[in-house]
């Protein structure tokens, strides 16, 4: 029974970096669309809090008042702060910027993870199979076209970013064991929603009708907030509860390898021998990573 909960846990780690991967694409749709960082944030969370509210609709508070405010940071850490960083620091700097310092995520959160509370010690393989891993997402990102324009404010941001994961990552542990996946998961959506609404009151939300029932729109909209949100949500946090933190971070090397991947398919943009080889050492780094 535990072997299938690890290999099943394995299972939607993997799942879940691989449809992250692809919502690049949906993203970069809706903003062709005219749709703003914000909008998209705000739609996208609202679709996956209403859906997971006809799971999971019973349990409205946390059992203590620390609870909640921990539920709060997982809203800002998981949710809002996460996607504003990272949308914001594309208007600042290079997308191959933000793709490779954000792929740092899983080093940022095993450090994190081991300085507070010391339980998950990695070891030598782990260390050497992210190395291999991180170079490789460097392949990826450049894909052949090795251009790296310093910019402390995007390169900042994408950072902040990163940090916010591997915080909500040790939030989440803290409450994993005392709640369902579900009601942390639709508590994550509701603070995420929350904290994102104060920006509002200095930048006013574009709501057009006639943009958001465009069946494209629609769709792309549908797909971030029900799957990419909802299910990946709960499919990431279960797999956290079943494997631990450092093994799913591990995973997230797999996200540029998918978008580069879906971008070629979808949107045509070229893939060079350089991406290819930067396939294969993502998949070598997570591999060695994993058995150690």
């Amino acid at each position: 029974m535990n072997l299938s909960k690890t290999y099943g846990g394995h299972l939607m780690a993997i799942l879940t970096v691989v449809i992250w991967g692809t919502t690049f694409v949906s993203t970069k749709v809706l903003i062709n669309n005219s749709l703003t960082p914000v909008e998209i944030l705000i739609y996208r969370f609202t679709i996956a809090y209403i859906c997971i509210w006809f799971i999971s609709p019973k349990k409205v508070w946390a059992d203590s008042i620390k609870d909640e405010f921990l539920f709060v940071l997982s809203g800002i850490t998981g949710g809002s702060l996460y996607f504003l960083a990272e949308n914001t620091a594309l208007e600042f700097t290079l997308a191959s910027n933000v793709g490779l310092i954000i792929s740092v995520t899983p080093v940022i959160t095993v450090l994190v993870q081991y300085l507070v509370d010391r339980k998950e010690k990695p070891g030598k393989r782990f260390i050497i199979g992210s190395l291999i891993a991180l170079l490789g997402v460097s392949f990826v990102v450049f894909n052949g076209s090795f251009v790296l324009q310093l910019s402390p404010i995007g390169d900042l941001l994408t950072l902040t970013a990163a940090l916010m994961w591997a915080f909500y990552c040790l939030v989440f542990r803290k409450l994993g064991d005392r709640y369902s996946t579900v009601f942390i998961t639709r508590k994550v959506f509701f603070y995420g929603v929350l904290t994102i609404l104060p920006i509002l009151f200095f930048k006013s939300l574009p709501f057009d009708l006639e943009v958001i029932i465009r069946p494209v729109v629609l769709m792309n909209l549908l797909f971030l907030g029900v799957v990419a949100s909802m299910l990946c949500y709960l499919m990431w946090n279960l797999s956290v509860k079943r494997i631990g933190t450092m093994r799913a971070a591990n995973y997230l090397y797999i996200t540029p390898l998918v978008t580069l991947l879906t971008s070629a398919l979808i949107i045509n943009e070229p893939i060079t021998w350089i991406a290819l080889i930067g396939c294969i050492l993502i998949l070598a780094g997570v591999y060695i990573a994993e058995r150690g």
